[in-house]
Order: C-alpha cells, then sequence, then structure tokens
C-alpha cells in the first residue's frame, strides 16, 4: 500500500511481438476472406450477366407486344369513304399499341427527365442510382430503377422487393439494351405503364383525360400523364388535379433544366401556366375523332347502338365457326386481341332507324295490360345482297350494352308475313300456280274441322279467287289449300329451311300445316331472318347471308382475320318466281300507313303480319333500294288490339326519311317474265270477248291459257259458266263432309 492507504495499480506488461503477429494474421485473414467473397460474388455477376447477355433472349419484346391484351376497335365508313369509329371493346386493361413516332416529341422526353435522366447514356442500368440503393437497403424496390428496368418489371409482372429479384432485373435489363435500340425499348415502356383509370399505356391515357390522340398532346399534358407513374391513383388529374400539378411543374422544370432541357424558357413559362382541360371539365369539347373519352366517374360507360351488339354477336359467332373457338375464347379474342373490325353499317339510316325508335315516332300508344309497359318494337333494314344497313333492338333509350336485342334475337311468330315465303313463291317456282291462277277461297278438312278461318272469322266464301287477290285480302284458306293439296307440306318446308334459311324451324312440329300456312312457327323467326327472306323477291331470286360487318383485321391491319367483302349467294328461287313476286307484292294496299310523299315515289313490296289472338304484328317490304322487316309486340305476348298495323306505320316513318333524295330506281326485272292481261273471272288470259280485265306477270315458258269462257258464243259460255258453279257447289259439299268425318 502507499502513504494514502490505496493499494497502488500493477504495472502493464509490454504485449509480445508473438500475440501482435497472431491477431494481425487473424485481421488479415478476415480481410482476404472478405475480399474473396467480393471478387467470387462480382466475378459470378460478371459472368452472368455476359452469359445472359450473349445467350438466349430472356425478354422477346415482339412476342410481348402480340401476346398483350389490347383494345379492339369498331369502326365505319362514312359517305365519303373515311373510317369513322363507333365503339372500344375492352376488359378491365384498355390498351392500344402506339408507335413512337405517333406520339408527341414531348412524351418521351417528359418521362425521360422523370424517370430516368441517362436512359441515352446507360446500357439498361444506371450503376450510379444503383449503388446508391446497395448503399442504402432500405431503398431497395424504389428510385434505382431505370426505364429498361421498370419495363422488366412490367413484362415479367414480378413486384417482388428482394435483393434477388433486382438481381435478376439487371441481368434482363443489361439483356435487353444488348437486342434491342433505345427508340424500341421506349415504345414498349410508354404502351405498358400503368396509367390509371384502366389505362395501360400513353395512347388510351391521353384520350381518358385530354380526349386527344397521343400525337396531339403539348409539353404540359405530356408532363401531366409522366406524373402519373409514380402513383396512379394519388395523381391521376381527374381524381386529384392539385396533387398532379404539383408533381407536373417539377416535371416540366426537370424538362426545362435551366435552359439545358428540351424547353426553352418561354416554352417551360407557358406550360407551368397552361390551364389543362381535362374530359371531365365544363369547358371539354369531344372530338369527333375520339369515340370513348369516359369521365373519372368510372360507372360511367358508353353505350353502343344495338348495331354495334349485334356486330360483336356476329364476330363471336364466326370466329367460332371458322376457328372452332370456344364461346368464351372467342369472346376473349373481342375483347382483348386487339382486332379492327370494319362494319358495314350505313350512319345515316342507322341515325334515322335510332331517332325514330327511341322517340317513338309513330309508335302506337299502347301499353302491356300486364306490367304497363310500352309496346315493344323491332326492326333491320337491309340492302340487297345481304348487307345489314341497320338495325334497332328496343323501342326508347338503349340503356345496357348487349341486353335484349329483339330485332336479332327475339323469335317471334311471324304470322302471315310467312305466305309469300311458305306458300306462294314455291308454287310458283314449281309452276303449279301462277299470277292469276284461280283458288278456292274455302277451309279445308282437318282432323275432323274445317280450317283455318280467315280474318273476317269465316271459313271462306267459297268462291274461286286468284291468287293476286289471296295476297292482297291476306286469306288463309288459299295458303292451306295450296299447300295440303299442290305444293305439298314437304316441299313448303323445306323451302323454308334451305332456301330462305329460318334457323329454328322445328323439324317435327313445324312440318304441319298451321306453322307453315299461317306462320305459327314453334320457335319463331326475327327481323334478320325475314329480311334476309324477302330480300329474294327484289334481288331476282338469291339469297345471302345477311352481314353486318365487311371484314376483321388484327391489330396491325395486316392479317385479315373475318371476311364478308365478296358475300356469296345461293339461288333460293328462279328470277322468275323473283319477278312475280315482287309483282304479287306491290299490289298490297299499304295506304293506311299515311302519305310518305318521298318513299311513295318509289315501287314498294309489302305484307303485312298478325299471329293468333293478336300478339305479334309484322311488316315486311321492301323498296328498289332497301328491304326491311318490323316487328311490334309486348316482351310477355298479349293482345294489341291495333286497329292499324303499327309496323307499316313505323316502316313508312322511316323509309320515307331514309328516301329523301334518292334517285329513281326499279326493281330489276329478268328476261324471262312478260306482263300480261288476265281474265278477271277464269284468271286465263284475256280474249277479246273478256269484259273485266287485270294486268299480271308470267313466266314467258309458262303463260296460262287464254280465257275461252267468255267466248262470242254465248251458248257455249252459258254451259261452261253452269258447269263451273256446279262443280263449285258440288266440292263445297265435299269439303263440309270431309270436315264432318275427318278426312285430313
Amino acid at each position: 500500500m502507499n502513504n494514502n492507504g490505496k493499494t497502488a495499480k500493477t504495472a502493464k506488461k509490454p504485449k509480445s511481438p508473438k500475440n501482435l503477429t497472431k491477431k494481425a494474421y487473424i485481421l488479415w485473414g478476415i480481410l482476404a476472406t472478405c475480399v474473396l467473397t467480393v471478387l467470387v460474388v462480382v466475378t459470378t455477376v460478371l459472368v452472368s450477366a455476359i452469359v445472359y447477355v450473349k445467350g438466349d433472349l430472356v425478354v422477346n419484346l415482339d412476342e410481348y407486344k402480340a401476346n398483350q391484351n389490347q383494345t379492339s376497335f369498331v369502326y365505319a365508313y362514312d359517305k365519303s369513304g373515311a373510317t369513322v369509329e363507333l365503339a372500344r371493346l375492352h376488359g378491365e386493361e384498355d390498351r392500344v399499341w402506339v408507335d413512337l413516332d405517333d406520339m408527341s416529341p414531348y412524351l418521351k422526353e417528359a418521362f425521360i427527365a422523370l424517370e430516368d435522366t441517362r436512359f441515352m447514356k446507360h446500357h439498361g442500368v444506371d450503376w450510379i442510382r444503383t449503388f446508391g440503393v446497395i448503399l442504402k437497403p432500405s431503398n431497395i424496390g424504389q428510385g434505382g430503377s431505370t426505364i429498361t428496368q421498370q419495363l422488366i418489371k412490367n413484362v415479367t409482372n414480378n413486384k417482388e422487393v428482394t435483393i434477388v429479384r433486382k438481381y435478376r432485373e439487371i441481368l434482363m435489363a443489361l439483356n435487353l439494351e444488348e437486342n434491342y435500340n433505345k427508340d424500341v425499348i421506349l415504345e414498349a415502356y410508354l404502351n405498358t405503364l400503368y396509367l390509371g383509370s384502366g389505362c395501360y399505356g400513353v395512347k388510351t391515357a391521353s384520350e381518358k383525360y385530354f380526349g386527344k390522340d397521343v400525337s396531339e398532346l403539348d409539353a404540359a399534358e405530356c408532363a401531366c400523364l409522366a406524373v402519373i407513374t409514380k402513383a396512379p391513383t394519388k395523381y391521376n388529374p381527374l381524381l386529384n388535379p392539385e396533387e398532379n400539378l404539383k408533381r407536373r411543374n417539377h416535371c416540366l422544370k426537370l424538362m426545362y433544366d435551366d435552359g439545358k432541357g428540351c424547353l426553352n424558357e418561354e416554352e417551360y413559362n407557358a406550360a407551368t401556366t397552361e390551364n389543362l382541360i381535362f374530359t371531365n371539365s365544363p369547358d371539354y369539347v369531344p372530338s369527333d375523332k375520339i369515340k370513348d373519352t369516359k369521365t373519372a366517374n368510372e360507372e360511367e360507360k358508353v353505350i353502343n347502338s344495338f348495331y354495334v351488339d349485334y356486330v360483336i354477336q356476329a364476330v363471336r359467332d364466326d370466329l367460332m365457326e371458322k376457328y372452332g373457338y370456344s364461346k368464351q375464347q372467342a369472346t376473349n379474342q373481342i375483347y382483348y386481341g386487339g382486332l379492327k373490325i370494319y362494319t358495314a353499317v350505313d350512319l345515316d339510316v342507322q341515325a334515322t332507324l335510332e331517332d325514330v325508335y327511341v322517340n317513338r315516332k309513330s309508335f302506337p300508344d299502347m301499353v302491356s295490360k300486364k306490367d304497363g309497359s310500352k309496346v315493344q318494337s323491332a326492326m333491320t333494314i337491309m340492302d340487297y345482297q345481304g348487307r345489314i344497313v341497320a338495325m334497332v333492338g328496343q323501342a326508347g333509350a338503349k340503356t345496357q350494352n348487349r341486353g335484349l336485342n329483339r330485332a336479332a334475337n327475339s323469335y317471334r311468330q311471324p304470322g302471315s308475313t310467312i305466305k309469300p315465303l311458305a306458300t306462294y313463291a314455291p308454287a310458283i317456282d314449281m309452276n303449279i300456280y301462277n299470277y292469276s291462277s284461280m283458288i278456292k277461297d274455302y277451309a279445308i278438312a282437318v282432323n275432323g274441322s274445317l280450317w283455318p278461318h280467315n280474318v273476317d272469322k269465316s271459313l271462306g266464301s267459297g268462291n274461286n279467287v286468284t291468287v293476286k287477290y289471296a295476297i292482297q285480302k291476306s286469306l288463309n284458306t288459299v295458303p292451306a289449300r295450296i299447300i295440303n293439296y299442290d305444293v305439298g307440306i314437304d316441299n313448303s318446308f323445306n323451302f323454308l329451311r334451305d332456301n330462305f334459311h329460318l334457323s329454328r324451324l322445328d323439324e317435327k312440329e313445324d312440318r304441319t300445316l298451321s306453322p307453315l300456312a299461317t306462320g305459327a312457327l314453334t320457335n319463331g323467326t326475327t327481323t334478320v331472318e325475314m329480311a334476309a327472306a324477302y330480300a329474294t323477291f327484289g334481288n331476282g331470286g338469291l339469297y345471302y347471308k345477311p352481314y353486318a360487318y365487311y371484314k376483321v383485321t388484327n391489330s396491325s391491319g395486316s392479317e385479315i382475320v373475318l371476311s364478308n367483302e365478296n358475300p356469296a349467294s345461293q339461288r333460293a328461287i328462279s328470277e322468275e318466281t323473283s319477278d312475280i313476286m315482287c309483282e304479287l307484292l306491290q299490289t298490297v294496299d299499304t295506304s293506311y300507313y299515311g302519305t310518305a310523299s318521298n318513299v311513295r315515289k318509289f315501287q314498294i313490296m309489302a305484307k303485312t303480319g298478325t299471329t293468333s289472338s293478336d300478339k305479334d304484328r309484322w311488316f315486311c317490304a321492301g323498296t328498289p333500294y332497301y328491304v326491311a322487316a318490323v316487328w311490334v309486340g309486348s316482351d310477355s305476348p298479349e293482345t294489341l288490339n291495333a286497329s292499324v298495323n303499327p309496323g307499316g306505320k313505323i316502316f313508312f316513318r322511316v323509309f320515307d326519311d331514309i328516301h329523301k333524295g334518292l334517285d329513281a330506281k326499279q326493281f330489276p326485272k329478268s328476261s324471262g317474265t312478260v306482263e300480261k292481261s288476265f281474265c278477271s273471272r277464269t284468271g286465263k288470259l284475256a280474249s277479246s270477248n273478256c269484259g273485266s280485265t287485270q294486268k299480271g306477270w308470267y313466266k314467258i315458258t309458262s303463260l296460262p291459257a287464254v280465257c275461252t269462257s267468255c267466248s262470242s258464243s254465248s251458248s257455249s259460255s252459258v254451259i261452261e259458266a253452269a258447269s263451273s258453279a256446279v262443280n263449285d257447289i258440288a266440292n263445297n259439299i265435299n269439303d263440309v263432309i270431309n270436315g264432318l268425318i275427318g278426312e285430313r
């Protein structure tokens, strides 16, 4: 102890050189191991990168582009032949690929300035930014990615926040830049990034937010899009315009870069003070070029026309038939395949038709007794080569896409409009009857009773009438007789199925008199089918399958997927039969439907139809320009009690408007028919002795005999007339007896 009572500290002994050497070896060993590990890792990275870069492609942008979900377009042609966009079809991703050259030049500058300032200099990876992230691990997954790396993330859809993913992303980016130039990479990036509101790529975003094509954007608008990528909801200009403005001005400042960037001072000042007009702004004026410019309200959607709805249905069905697709596969191709569909619609005719139907012009003021709903209707208008020029499937405003289209998908009994197709055309085509052939107006025996009744509730007059008269008065008795005794049930059925292509005939139930003679078809038909069938009476007897589009191509237009540009025809009836049927249908009285001064300058063939209990009214008619079928009724069938066929009134309202200013035109006439006078009493060709005559059309090869009943020999005339009367009485008695005993 020392003098203070404290124990003295023991002096430290100096470390021996041997201990120092041992610790130095340990430290150097640790350091060497670290260095070696780093070298191994770096070498592995470099070797792997070289293998990746020099080896097979990891990302093939051509394949990626081809496999992208892309928005499909529906077009029409205007009068000048220019295409007009009707609709865009897409799923959740609204994406349209656009070439870099077709974008605003400010667009790539805005994205490069904000996202990757050294994009044009690096080779896929900005090592300065990357090492900055590595030195601060908490930043992994943000801040260091180049445009090339962001593209890799979009292509692979790998959003993991790990070192392994970052490592693989770096290798892929190096690989990508080895195989593609900067413009290709930038184009792919700008077409794949998500820009909010369901928009993938700058084209759909440009149209969504500004209602402009991407080529028309100015500097401020381009900066507006560029800032969205960081947080698509926060910087959505429709939802949060103030947040977008703050970051937009930051982007513009980078683009200016104190005069060293792509904007000069004047451009920069103009861009930062510009008041952008968005599609939800009161000052926004929609562009004729852009169809689908929806607002920020995602519940709003564009309601397409019934014509567009039908085109989608037709393309789907044709894809299934041609390529063997399932219904879902075909639908996916339409909504995700980037198709370009060129429709056959006549924009002016469609607009007229929609105006009449939406506003219920010339519609009967009738409501359903069941639910109080207004009477419904549908109409299809075609030319004579199968082109559907206009279609509406509902009366009143359309409120949904691809809902019930009554024109194409409501199958209703056609009533008397079936008679020209199932009775008179076959009878004339088979040379059994002609324009003025006589046939008795009287019911026939069916299952123990006389059938059918005429519209006046009678079993017929019992008199002989001409085919012309039977059509004019829409007699039921005459078609029943012609089919039952002359044409035959099978021939009548086959004409409907094979020649006029009614698609839902029941092979058993419709091979009977009631469906064929009076239109009580088991499954009904549509306005599309009836318009196509009636077209054969105005085009020389050819049946054309109805079509609503000319062609469907892939997104680039380089491949035709479907085509109706050269529609094929089928001989339904002879040219001569077509001539005669057209002339017969022109004798139907249409004076009930108003003056309609424009359309009445033209020839009009027409036939009305009413079903049992007046539940459906039809009007099938045509001019030398167009043919149409109109249906009127209730969705839940009930009696209409309309004194005048409402379908006829609608037809003349529409056709009078669409025939304004059209040049004079006649129905075609073959060289195989001739107009002759016939005797009103006998239906035979008139002689000089016939007192009452009419004009009719006949096949040159099948002319009726000349009337001799009206000869100058009064005695022979009286005898012939008496004999005819006796025969008529005998036949009437026979029919009654047959009806009572059950002869069919």
